[in-house]
């Protein structure tokens, strides 16, 4: 698995469907450069059990992230023309209606790959015949990436196990301090609490605090 933190997000210029039912081409984390945070989301499939949970659950959070000046992209394996379809179907029924946010048809597969997320791997046998191993879709990988461009945390997950988007938001709000105050954030930190300052009298002065 890459660690990608530290490094320039990946580029990507592919199919999404925004505000919850219009299909654009091109679409690009390009458009957030020097402007706004992106947490970016992987998950396996469209129509399944685990993933409307979490896509539900960042549209019902949506406006934390907004207010934090952050946005939020939702990637699978599916096709633009299948999130659309799962767009028109209603919560109540296992959809996703309702969510607005982009979410992008990575049908190639190369977001997933060029990210490290793709669960299976592409090979070819003794007769040069293309061949899968395993189901190629994306682990339920989770990136913050930087008004610059650069991914500051990254999470992944096995496909039973849904993430938790308040720890995303406590995540987003930990660099934004640190940004903002030059002051790095202790084990468990939430807004509002006490950071430190990055030197030995401040870790010191905090710990004897606390």
């Amino acid at each position: 698995m890459a660690v990608l933190v530290g490094r320039k997000a990946p580029h990507f210029s592919e199919t999404a469907v925004v505000n919850g039912s219009d299909i654009v081409d091109n679409f690009s984390l390009d458009q957030y450069l020097g402007n706004k945070y992106v947490v970016l989301f992987f998950y396996p499939k469209d129509f399944t059990f685990v993933c409307p949970t979490e896509i539900h659950a960042f549209q019902e959070k949506l406006g934390e992230f907004e207010s934090r000046n952050c946005a939020v992209v939702g990637v699978s394996t599916d096709t633009a023309e299948t999130h659309q379809a799962y767009l028109r179907v209603s919560k109540d029924n296992g959809g996703i209606e309702g969510v607005t946010y982009p979410l992008v048809a990575d049908t190639n597969k190369t977001i997933s790959t060029n990210y490290d997320v793709l669960a299976g791997e592409y090979d070819y046998d003794e007769e040069g015949n293309l061949t899968a191993e395993g189901e190629m879709i994306a682990y339920r990988g989770l990136f913050l990436i930087d008004k610059e461009g650069i991914v500051r945390h990254q999470l992944v997950n096995f496909f039973p196990i849904g993430r938790n988007v308040d720890e995303a938001i406590r995540v987003l709000d930990a660099w934004i301090h640190n940004e903002t105050h030059g002051e790095v954030c202790p084990a468990n930190w939430e807004k509002g609490k006490d950071a430190m300052a990055a030197t030995n009298d401040g870790v010191a002065a905090y710990l004897a605090s606390h």
